[in-house]
């Protein structure tokens, strides 16, 4: 409860940057996805390397927060192949068929 009390101005800031996210989201055109796609690549890219900085800074001995940091790694670089794949499966719809 503590924690909550001494961080409650980030937890609001961070529940708001998810509906104002939710929302330019939501209002992207399906020509945009593409580009969009490749935006969010390359913030996962951002997201995977600054948890790997912060990993190298944990203890050894706190395992709760290497197994956290090792989950924000794994799913950034699930994000990132993902959205490659996506992004390339997208791009062969526009070539020519031979």
């Amino acid at each position: 409860m503590e924690f909550i009390q001494n961080n409650l101005e980030i937890i609001y800031f961070v529940i708001f940057c998810v509906f104002i996210g939710i929302e330019v989201i939501a209002n992207v055109p399906a020509i945009l996805h593409t580009p969009l796609m490749s935006g969010a690549n390359a913030i996962s890219g951002v997201i995977m390397v600054g948890a790997i900085i912060m990993m190298i800074q944990i203890p050894p001995t706190n395992y709760v927060l290497l197994g956290l940091g090792g989950i924000a790694v794994f799913l950034g670089a699930l994000n990132i192949s993902g959205g490659f794949f996506v992004t390339g499966r997208m791009l062969k719809m526009f070539n020519t068929k031979k």
